[in-house]
């Protein structure tokens, strides 16, 4: 096995948009590849075919789903980011949360002195912990 890497399917043509914005509220993320669909298809035309990028060293790839599917992301597979400062982890609550839902409020639970779960606009879950 050479490695493992989280895949993000989206269904609505929002894989660069997702993309961009996670690479700009997540320092030192960036965009490392983008494949696009052409005229000939599956997908729309300019959407993501596949594409790959980091938020800090994990790669992720994702993709625009050129067929609709009965099923889109769930909150029981998660992104999880432990925050060194308390500022990090509220610029990050809101950021990914804006248009989103929250389903933990930062707040002090038993495992944690500081934590939230968002989903994001994108449907994408995300799980903040101070360090």
């Amino acid at each position: 096995m050479k490695k493992v890497t989280p895949f993000l399917m989206f269904q609505d043509g929002n894989a660069e948009e997702a993309m961009k914005f996670y690479t700009s509220v997540i320092d030192g993320s960036e965009i490392r590849s983008v494949t696009r669909y052409g005229a000939e298809g599956p997908g729309k035309e300019g959407t993501v075919m596949q594409a790959v990028f980091s938020l800090k060293d994990q790669e992720i790839m994702c993709i625009d789903s050129p067929t609709p599917h009965d099923f889109d992301f769930t909150p029981s597979f998660s992104l999880f980011i432990t925050c060194e400062t308390m500022a990090e982890l509220e610029r990050l609550f809101e950021k990914l949360g804006e248009n989103g839902e929250a389903l933990m409020p930062l707040d002090h639970y038993g495992f944690s002195q500081k934590f939230g779960w968002v989903v994001d606009r994108y449907g994408v879950s995300w799980q903040l912990n101070l360090e």
